[in-house]
């Protein structure tokens, strides 16, 4: 048990009290949180006479945080000015280093800037936020279908959505769930409400709902009047005519809807394919067992539904035969499909061809079927071959989804961002981006962790240890391509809630581009089995430079309330 206490008379540093047994308790000096040596040093080189005026605060922007100078700068630190006024420790002619210190520790000061890529290049030359199944919840054998999951990833940000269409018992309606497994089922038109009413929640950029397609021709007929009535005006559907040979921008795409699945096959082919799934599945709750007869009569008959095959801006396909076929660069783009067991046994012998290929079509990578329990893949593989569509569990845990999120901080969290050039280019002898190669350093990052606070808030006085306050250290790790890949570690401060490490940490790049900082605080325990206490994952392209606050997600990857780092990053030029 522990107590905090404070003499009501007396300017005293609160103690915290930790009871241990019966009658022996052991007492800690609990110190607020103060700004480091290295924070008092900065504010005097860029104040007079211990005051900060708006003028200085400005300088400090531009020169110390790499601001660009203009109007925008004088704004900021206006605004910078105007939340510190309720402080008791702001002053009339600027700010004490106290508010200063404030100011750095807040979400004014946060290190990712909003969105700022240019956005009218086309589809193809940028990354996308994709999902993976998006309806499920929990596991991929037994877990529920529900439109909550896609509301979930689409508030999350998330751009691409996944739903699996199949038809119901009496073959008359498509419900949506994973075929060959016990998942319960979800109506699509449920699904597509809850697409039309989300989908921008989070972002003014286009949604690509991807249809992995197991339904016969009529119930397509049904989809595309169900598409239309319910996505109107913003459903994106060009000319089945038009072939074309270059996707339009996320900018000429905004607002907009887009459907991606592989074009309708002939009415024949089709049904014959249904019905040999239908046979392989043998569902005990006969979800797939569908009267065909009547199928195909309403086939026949003449009606005036929209063709599903005027519903799909982005042609889908999975290879068949050799995939070298599948990699030759056509006129007409399109989309391709690959697990990512497939994407590593390729990428071994045709990783610029897949780069190449990435150019102008979209690729989208899959989980591997063997992971039954939503667990995620390395995006990165998918990432450095130009992947656009890298497809997760949202509902997944572990590391490699904290990566994923920590990709789509870029640009303001808007679901899109920008390739790299160096997967974009061509050489003068045509060649491109090989993965495999590995780069001379390009940038070395330097990152400095002053210190940490806001535990002792959003924590119970005895979550991280019973019997003294907690023993904080902080791991620093680089993500990206394999020459990159590197991790460091803080000391350990012991019985403080508001650590202060002051360790500085340098990471060289060979493609700085792809690579994602990511950090994550656990307090020790002498046991081995140290408890969790925050977590992050920034894109390094993105890092704003100089001191800045950042702040730390629990497992799930939502904000604490209060507990942040403070960090200061540098980049420096390679000298090799």
């Amino acid at each position: 048990m522990a107590t905090t206490s404070r003499h009501p008379s007396r300017n005293k540093t609160p103690k915290q009290h930790f009871k241990v047994c019966f009658c022996f308790r052991r007492m800690f000096r609990l110190k607020g949180t103060e700004p480091p040596d290295e924070i008092n040093t900065v504010f005097e080189e860029y104040s007079l006479d211990g005051i900060m005026s708006m003028h200085d605060l400005g300088n400090f922007l531009v020169h110390f945080q790499g601001e660009e100078e203009g109007d925008s700068i004088n704004k900021h630190a206006q605004t910078i000015f105007d939340s510190l006024k309720h402080l008791n420790i702001f002053h009339r002619k600027g700010i004490h280093v106290e508010a200063f210190f404030r100011y750095l520790l807040s979400d004014l000061n946060g290190p990712l800037a909003e969105v700022h890529h240019d956005m009218k290049f086309p589809l193809a030359h940028y990354f996308l936020y994709t999902g993976h199944n998006s309806y499920l919840t929990g596991n991929q054998v037994s877990s529920a279908s529900s439109t909550s999951a896609i509301i979930k990833a689409l508030k999350k940000g998330v751009r691409v959505i996944e739903l699996d269409l199949w038809p119901n018992s009496r073959g008359d309606d498509v419900l949506v769930h994973h075929g060959g497994t016990l998942t319960s089922s979800v109506k699509l038109k449920a699904c597509l409400k809850a697409i039309n009413d989300y989908a921008f929640f989070a972002s003014p950029y286009p949604v690509v709902i991807t249809f992995e397609d197991h339904i016969t021709q009529f119930l397509q007929a049904k989809v595309a009047q169900m598409v239309d009535d319910i996505f109107g005006d913003i459903l994106f559907r060009p000319e089945y005519s038009q072939q074309m040979t270059q996707f339009p921008s996320p900018e000429q795409l905004k607002g907009k809807i887009l459907i991606s699945t592989k074009p309708p096959e002939s009415p024949e082919s089709q049904d014959q394919r249904v019905r040999e799934e239908a046979h392989r599945l043998e569902y005990d709750d006969d979800r797939t067992r569908v009267n065909y007869k009547d199928d195909l009569e309403e086939q026949e008959e003449e009606d005036d539904t929209l063709e599903y095959r005027d519903l799909i801006s982005i042609r889908a396909g999975k290879p068949k035969g050799k995939l070298r076929n599948w990699l030759i660069d056509h006129e007409q783009v399109r989309r391709l499909s690959l697990s990512e067991q497939e994407l590593e046994d390729i990428a071994k012998n045709h990783g610029t061809d897949i780069v190449r290929f990435t150019q102008r079509n979209l690729l989208r990578i899959y989980p591997k079927g063997t992971r039954l329990d939503s667990s995620n893949y390395d995006p990165m593989i998918g990432w450095m071959h130009g992947a656009q569509m890298v497809a997760f569990n949202m509902q997944g845990g572990g590391h490699h989804l904290r990566y994923m999120e920590g990709m789509f901080r870029a640009n303001g969290g808007c679901g899109y961002v920008k390739k790299p050039d160096i997967l974009l280019n061509v050489g003068p002898n045509n060649e491109v981006f090989d993965p495999r190669t590995i780069r001379p350093v390009q940038k070395i990052l330097q990152v400095l962790v002053y210190m940490g606070e806001g535990w002792r808030s959003d924590f119970g006085p005895t979550h991280f240890d019973f019997y003294s306050p907690p023993d904080f250290r902080v791991k620093v790790g680089i993500h990206g391509v394999p020459a990159d890949k590197d991790t460091k570690y803080t000391r350990t401060v012991e019985d403080d809630w508001v650590p202060v490490w002051n360790e500085e940490f340098s990471f060289p790049l060979t493609v700085p581009e792809l690579a994602l900082l990511y950090i994550k605080v656990v307090e020790r325990d002498f046991s081995g089995r140290h408890d969790f206490g925050g977590q992050t994952c920034l894109p390094v392209s993105e890092l704003r430079q100089g001191i800045r606050a950042v702040r730390l997600r629990n497992r799930r990857g939502e904000l604490y309330k209060s507990v942040r780092l403070l960090i200061q990053f540098h980049f420096a030029d390679s000298t090799a």
